[in-house]
């Protein structure tokens, strides 16, 4: 059976609505997205950087986490992703925040993301999809985050 997983997808590099659509049609190619608003925003932290675009997408999948991770990370160096320094400008950006109501703790794949609560950018868009869903640890409804973030962009 499907597990109904939501990718966070931001660019802040170059042409980053064409990166974004890259990175869409990657995912696409694989399991079926339901695509949303985009929504142009400050960089969260990190150095001196250009606004970003974000976007969530819900997807269904068979894949494991572990394995849309890794799906997530071959597109990303496809499209040209160099990590240079943490929270640096990015061409393409794109993490797992939810798998279904797993919780995975380990050095290479934390879900819940374990900063989305923080992130208007991450929030405002998953809020558009599915304002009741419910973080499996904080056990508050994407609506209730939302209340509690200040919106930065």
């Amino acid at each position: 059976m499907p597990t109904v997983a939501y990718i966070g997808v931001g660019s802040n590099l170059e042409h980053r609505d064409q990166n974004i659509q890259k990175a869409r049609e990657a995912v696409f190619a694989h399991p079926a997205v339901r695509f949303l608003p985009i929504y142009e925003t400050l960089p969260f932290e990190g150095p001196p950087q250009g606004l970003y675009l974000n976007t969530v997408w819900e997807i269904e999948t068979n894949l494991s986490a572990h394995e849309l991770l890794s799906l997530l990370l071959t597109i990303e160096n496809r499209i040209g992703r160099v990590r240079l320094e943490k929270n640096g400008p990015r061409l393409i950006d794109l993490d797992v925040l939810f798998f279904g109501d797993e919780i995975i703790q380990d050095p290479n794949l934390q879900v819940p993301h374990p900063r989305l609560q923080e992130r208007w950018f991450v929030l405002k868009p998953l809020w558009d999809l599915r304002a009741d869903l419910v973080h499996p640890i904080l056990k508050k409804s994407v609506c209730e985050l939302l209340d509690e973030v200040h919106e930065n962009h």
